[in-house]
């Protein structure tokens, strides 16, 4: 109705003041292509829709205002002053705008604020976060991407991928690297865990620098960096969890305050700053504050008997998920009470060693014992479980979940031959490459901000890097 009575004006003006139907013809005319009739990209909606049908606007308004201006006798002093007072609006508007528009950052946070539905912003951030090393906060805005549409990832993983591996003997004697893990600079750290030190690997300059722990045979086991790149690990073999400082070098232990808790195993770190760990003979979880000179730790012991917690990772809402090596359960404990939650698997004889989060919270593990994959979804409990390529024996191990949803592992059934494998979550198809070296067990593997996985060969005594790309092909 409005555009008709617009129209239907500017027609009976098209004599006396031809501007308006130019003005007006142009702003139909040129909008008519971005108003949804046939839709260009993915976007409905955009500012940049508006630029070129907005010239016909002005020109209706200029004009228009010219003769007004005639008509009413307006003195050009009042015209100018008037004309300052728009232009300086307009400028303190641009300045807001090219501030939204200072880079990709500013932009998702202002569009974020506006449209905070937006699963494609989601996503975008979480990219964003994700190659600046910031992988918990990249994983939730992928997770919300997810609970606003749940099939936004589809066919999204693709099988066409090129391994290159690259391997590098450490220096320690004996070398024995257990965990690695990758710090905010880019350099790679591991457990010696035979050597009792921890090791430093700089990609760039392939330098080695190895750091002696003060308490002997204390057995260096998983490590994680906090945000200002110092490493803390857990000594399991001493019951204590250590912090190396990355710039003097210099130890702080903190001792396990039950002397049951004799094992710390597997770290990561809370949204709060605080350490979550798991225990694995002594069979407790717990959590230490750096903030606090002793580490206040707290210790709460598993609802299951002897279960033997072990590897843990953090979902995107910063909840920390663990599994019971010793039973058929994965769990999670509630980051302020430590209050846990068991998640029994279906086969009683199942043994989960590993866990990785995906990009939708849902849980993937290493059945260790009768060699599957198995996927656990908190929500609901359900339980989906693959048949490794290496079968019965393979021992799935070492499990990551690469940006795209794959999920990567290691099948260590044989220590001189473990075997890199994928699996495509859509497809549901596996891809599997020998390890150059052996491997000579994977027990661990993390991702860098490059989406590459680094691996710790403890066997022969290598860290690994697994480069993933996906081949070009002839246009």
């Amino acid at each position: 109705m409005l555009f008709a009575v617009i129209t239907a004006l500017t027609l009976r003006q098209g004599n006396e003041r031809p501007y308006l139907l130019m003005g007006w013809l142009w702003f139909v005319g040129t909008l008519v292509p971005v108003i949804g009739l046939v839709q260009v990209g993915s976007a409905a909606m955009a500012d940049r829709y508006y630029y070129v049908p907005s010239i016909g606007l002005f020109v209706a308004f200029v004009f228009g205002l010219s003769d007004l201006a005639g008509a009413f006798r307006i003195h050009r002093a009042a015209l100018g002053a008037l004309t300052v007072a728009a232009l300086s609006i307009l400028a303190c508007l641009t300045a807001v705008q090219i501030g939204r528009w200072r880079n990709s950052a500013t932009l998702f946070q202002y569009t974020l604020s506006v449209t905070p539905d937006n699963r494609l912003i989601e996503n975008n951030v979480g990219t964003l976060l994700g190659e600046s090393g910031r992988y918990d906060e990249a994983a939730a805005h992928f997770a919300k991407a997810l609970r606003i549409r749940p099939d936004f990832f589809a066919a999204s993983i693709s099988d066409a991928i090129d391994v290159k591996f690259d391997e590098w003997m450490t220096p320690s004697n004996p070398a024995y690297p257990h965990d690695p893990t990758v710090a905010p600079d880019g350099s790679i750290w591991y457990t010696a865990q035979r050597a009792s030190t921890i090791g430093r690997f700089d990609p760039a300059t392939q330098q080695f620098k190895e750091f002696a722990l003060p308490t002997p045979n204390s057995g260096p086991h998983g490590l994680q960096p906090d945000k200002d790149g110092n490493i803390w690990y857990t000594g399991n073999a001493a019951g204590l969890i250590g912090k190396v400082d990355a710039k003097t070098g210099k130890v702080t232990e903190y001792k396990m305050p039950n002397p049951k808790a004799r094992d710390p195993h597997t770290i990561a770190f809370l949204r709060d700053g605080r350490l979550f760990f798991t225990v694995q003979g002594g069979n407790f979880v717990g959590t230490l504050d750096p903030k606090a000179p002793d580490g206040a730790i707290k210790l709460v012991e598993s609802p299951t008997v002897n279960s033997r917690p072990y590897g843990v990772r953090i979902d995107s809402r910063g909840t920390p998920f663990f599994d019971e090596f010793n039973s058929n359960k994965i769990a999670s404990a509630d980051p302020k009470t430590l209050i846990i939650r068991e998640y029994p698997l279906p086969n009683k004889d199942a043994r989960p060693r590993r866990i990785a989060i995906g990009k939708d919270d849902t849980v993937w593990y290493g059945d260790y014992a009768r060699g599957y994959l198995g996927h656990l979804d908190p929500k609901t409990g359900k339980v989906e479980e693959f048949a490794s390529p290496g079968g019965a024996d393979s021992r799935p191990y070492a499990i990551d979940v690469t940006p795209d949803g794959a999920v990567w592992y290691v099948e260590t059934g044989d220590d001189a031959k473990n075997v890199l494998v994928r699996f495509n979550p859509e497809t549901k198809k596996f891809l599997t490459w020998p390890i150059p070296s052996g491997g000579g067990t994977v027990r661990n593997m993390e991702l860098d901000k490059n989406g590459n996985l680094w691996l710790a060969e403890s066997g022969v005594g290598k860290i690994a890097r697994v480069t993933i790309t996906t081949p070009k092909t002839s246009q």
